[in-house]
């Protein structure tokens, strides 16, 4: 037993009556207690110091209180106790050697019992040391099977790796027979082309078979009504699937037979269309060369007429100079008369003159016959600007006659382009009735533009999309080190595509929320792919908004429109962001003061708790919920959550989101007409994006939140690996993000998901992997969707799918 009161000085048996008065008032109640239980040991334990020494002080017999005697079956003393027994001097006088004799006896037997304690106190350690020995032997046993299970997992995850690398081989070598496939499906392709040159001359019977198409096409349309109806009668009657499965397996190959059907419709179509876009060229090219000749004509005219004016200036300045010529002969004339009269000038003179004038005279009839010749040429000009002006009207007629047959192939081509549109959207709608019926996660890629901080020198292209029939607007290859890897999802936007473009593709998915379904969409890719441009975008510009306010936008106009039809609709929204595998309220603001929570320990503030609850539903607690009437009350929502959110700089990006974001929109909408209740949530996130720690060159504060990111991710991975595997266990309380996404993920929801990549060829490693995580994201089946119209709750907590 371990010894009490230790740091106390040692007391004397004289002072021990002193220090009663001066200590505090519970240590007297234990003193007295004592001093009590010393009266008693008068007849049990004391008897030995009271037959000894019966003429003592109560004080002297005082100093073993506490201890018991040997029937008792314990004895114990402190420190001061046995620092006095021993330093205890015998007091007596000089020559009194009985009371010493006494003395020395009790004093003897103080000393007995004081070595009988320490006996017991041996034993007592020797018991407890074999005690602390056999729990120490258990401990090493307990730590030898730890240590043997430890190895047997170490022989287990070495098998693992093994056939890790196996199928790692194995894999290789498939990808080595993809590449000699692909091969072949290129010499098929350039077959294809001589196929399609030998198709030009069945421009005949283009007309029969349009007919023949439109005919199909009513046929696959009144099969798509008959599928639809089925649809419903399935969501209707979602109890009764297994029993109606036969049935719906014949309806469904009924409906890939007649997808097929409208696939060679369309490749007819499209077969068609380029014969008409070759024929078009042909015809243009025609109208520029006869543009080109009237050009020609006009400019040859245009020449002529200038001739005609030159010559007519000129002729007329012959005119002019004849006329001036003619004064001067006789000018001269005169001047010679004159002369002649008044100086008798010499015959010389006059002769000269004479020559002159004989001069003057053929010099005008030279340029007599010029202007005869001139006038020639004219009439010859003008009869040519006759047969121009002709040419030019026949050549106009001949224009106006291509520019019918032109606006007539240009009519049939909108025709066959309107076909093929309807032809998409029927494909699509049989596609994502297959994606619901499978119960599959819908993947979209999207490519950002090529930045002017991006590799933009480089003369080669990282990203290439593929232009066969089968993989149009759904196939990317990706080209790292020499080697190709495809990838092929449920659509692709090149990095052309607008914000307008990529909304259209996800409208519908939106419209189910209002539909009573739940529905989730989610972006994930590394840093700088562009996420939050593709989620949230720049809604100060109405092209460049992004899609959490556009499916808003649509929601509230839709929700409007049919309140024609009976329909009203409650609607409340909540924002959040992950921070550092914690909770933030980002509308915490609307509630008073800033959130100083941060943590989940309940310490200062709220704890934001996720809760799933048997119905499915899932909310978190203490979280700040807005009702929410029109699109300016959501705007001023965003912009208040995006001043919150959690940003930083990075090396990768100026500025790049460091936590994950999650808005969810609730509705609950209800049929006054028929009594109908509908419920669906909305939920569009934007996760923080993944980076590598030797491109971020992140320390501190931002080296935390990018270790943070990592390892929900990864746990997002984890989650999805299991759930393609078809695991019994998956490992949802990994990380917040993934508990949170539990029945989105797992769930009855309408999940789609957004991966995007950098065209950097320095990220083209990042872009493989994250297209790697998306392809088996789009493998994973989650269950079939279903509507929530049975049930009105009126607990104003948020569900999250």
């Amino acid at each position: 037993m371990a010894s009490r009161n230790q740091n106390r000085p040692p007391r004397s048996p004289a002072t021990k009556k002193d220090n009663m008065d001066e200590a505090p008032l519970d240590k007297r109640r234990k003193i007295g207690a004592g001093r009590m239980l010393g009266t008693r040991g008068v007849s049990r334990g004391r008897q030995a110091f009271v037959s000894i020494n019966n003429q003592q002080d109560l004080g002297s017999a005082s100093e073993i209180t506490g201890t018991e005697g040997p029937e008792g079956g314990s004895i114990e003393f402190t420190k001061e106790e046995v620092e006095a027994l021993l330093n205890e001097k015998i007091r007596a006088k000089k020559f009194d050697t009985k009371g010493k004799m006494e003395q020395m006896e009790l004093h003897i037997k103080k000393l007995k019992f004081c070595i009988k304690w320490f006996q017991q106190r041996d034993e007592g350690q020797l018991v407890e040391q074999g005690k602390l020995q056999n729990a120490l032997e258990c401990a090493e046993k307990k730590c030898a099977d730890t240590e043997l299970e430890m190895k047997n997992k170490e022989e287990e995850l070495n098998i693992i790796i093994v056939e890790l690398r196996n199928s790692i081989a194995s894999l290789q070598d498939k990808l080595v027979k993809e590449e000699s496939e692909k091969l072949d499906v290129m010499d098929s392709y350039t077959r294809e082309k001589e196929a399609r040159a030998a198709v030009e001359k069945v421009k005949g019977s283009l007309s029969e078979e349009l007919a023949k198409t439109q005919q199909e096409k009513l046929n696959a349309n009144q099969k798509v009504a008959s599928l639809n109806d089925m649809y419903k009668r399935l969501q209707e009657y979602n109890t009764s699937l297994q029993q109606y499965n036969s049935k719906l397996q014949t309806d469904l190959a009924m409906a890939n037979e007649s997808l097929k059907k409208v696939e060679k419709e369309k490749l007819a179509i499209v077969e068609n269309l380029s014969t008409l876009r070759g024929h078009y060229n042909s015809l243009q090219e025609q109208l520029t060369s006869s543009r080109a000749s009237q050009d020609e004509a006009v400019k040859q005219k245009e020449l002529l007429g200038n001739e005609v004016q030159c010559l007519r200036g000129e002729l007329q300045q012959v005119r002019d100079d004849r006329d001036r010529q003619v004064m001067q002969v006789q000018a001269l004339a005169t001047e010679v008369e004159k002369y002649k009269e008044s100086t008798g000038k010499s015959f010389i003179e006059l002769d000269s003159l004479t020559v002159k004038s004989n001069s003057l005279e053929e010099t005008c009839s030279s340029q007599r016959e010029q202007l005869r010749i001139i006038q020639h040429q004219l009439a010859a000009a003008n009869e040519k600007l006759k047969m121009v002006d002709m040419s030019a009207s026949e050549t106009r007629t001949k224009f106006e006659l291509q520019k019918g047959v032109v606006s007539e192939l240009q009519n049939r081509l909108a025709d066959a382009e309107l076909r093929i549109i309807e032809g998409e959207n029927l494909r699509k709608k049989l596609h994502n009735t297959i994606l619901e019926l499978k119960g599959n996660i819908r993947v979209f890629c999207r490519v950002r533009p090529l930045l002017p901080e991006d590799g933009a020198g480089s003369e080669t292209s990282v990203i290439s999309f593929p232009t066969s029939t089968e993989t149009l607007g759904r196939g990317i290859d990706l080209t790292q080190n020499g080697q190709t890897y495809p990838f092929t999802f449920d659509k692709v936007f090149a990095h052309e595509a607008t914000q307008q473009d990529v909304f259209v593709e996800i409208s519908q998915l939106v419209q189910s929320a209002l539909d009573g379904y739940k529905v989730c969409i989610f972006a994930y890719g590394q840093t700088g792919s562009g996420k939050t441009y593709t989620m949230m975008g720049r809604p100060e510009f109405l092209d460049q908004k992004g899609l959490i306010p556009r499916s808003l936008e649509q929601i509230f106009q839709t929700s409007q429109s049919l309140s024609s039809q009976g329909w009203k609709y409650k609607m409340q929204a909540s924002m959040l962001e992950i921070y550092n595998e914690t909770i933030r309220d980002l509308l915490t603001t609307r509630s008073g003061g800033l959130d100083v929570t941060r943590t989940e320990n309940g310490v200062g503030g709220k704890q934001y708790a996720i809760k799933h609850e048997a119905n499915g539903n899932t909310h978190v607690s203490d979280l700040t919920i807005v009702d929410v009437g029109s699109m300016k009350e959501i705007s001023s929502l965003l912009q208040q959550a995006s001043h919150c959110r959690s940003v930083g700089r990075t090396q990768m990006n100026e500025q790049s989101s460091r936590s994950h974001l999650v808005f969810t929109l609730r509705i609950c909408g209800v049929n006054e007409g028929t009594e109908q209740q509908v419920q669906g949530v909305l939920n569009l996130i934007d996760l923080a994006g993944s980076e590598r720690l030797s491109k971020s060159m992140s320390t501190g504060d931002r080296l935390k939140e990018t270790q943070a990111i990592n390892k929900s991710l990864s746990s997002l991975s984890d989650v999805i690996l299991a759930l393609a595997r078809k695991d019994d266990h998956v490992p949802y309380r990994n990380s917040k993000l993934t508990y949170l996404l539990q029945p989105c993920l797992g769930g009855d929801s309408k999940t789609l998901m957004f991966v995007n990549i950098s065209p950097d060829p320095s990220s083209v490693g990042e872009s493989i992997c994250s297209l790697r995580f998306a392809a088996k994201v789009n493998a994973c089946e989650i269950g079939i969707p279903r509507r929530q119209t049975t049930m009105r709750t009126t607990d104003s907590r948020l569900s999250y799918g």
